[in-house]
């Protein structure tokens, strides 16, 4: 049985896919950050829960999700050091994410030992003040930290 979602959730899940959809090709941002250009700093987690529960594009019923897996650019979210997320999937949709990344011209590092793939932040990192969608002319000032 699936629950309804409340207004607010469905707000939410919105915002955090419209926010998402601002991130540049070839750039990465953190579910932290994205939380944050909402308005609300301490719900990373629940960015994450968002994408989690992106629902796949479906050809025969392209009608069917207004957001989905391929117009939300889900592979430019990563984890605040820049590391790419483990899933308990023995890695496989961490290596399809990395893969995404890769075809945008983002270098992502194998992983080592115990540490996930990762992503240079100070190379590939983005993170404005504000989204684009809600900055004036004057003020398109973008801070390179997280």
């Amino acid at each position: 049985m699936v629950r309804e979602q409340s207004e607010e959730a469905q707000w939410w899940f919105q915002a955090v896919y419209s926010a998402i959809q601002e991130i540049p090709r070839g750039k990465v941002t953190s579910y932290a950050h994205i939380a944050l250009l909402l308005g609300y700093p301490r719900r990373a987690r629940q960015v994450g829960v968002c994408l989690k529960h992106l629902p796949t594009y479906d050809p025969t019923d392209p009608e069917k999700f207004f957001f989905h897996g391929d117009n939300v650019p889900w592979q430019r979210v990563i984890n605040a050091k820049g590391g790419i997320s483990p899933r308990g999937d023995d890695g496989l949709a961490a290596n399809r994410q990395a893969e995404k990344l890769r075809e945008e011209g983002v270098e992502v590092n194998e992983a080592r030992g115990i540490e996930s793939q990762s992503v240079d932040l100070g190379r590939f990192g983005w993170f404005p003040k504000r989204l684009p969608s809600e900055e004036n002319d004057d003020d398109s000032d973008v801070s390179e930290s997280a």
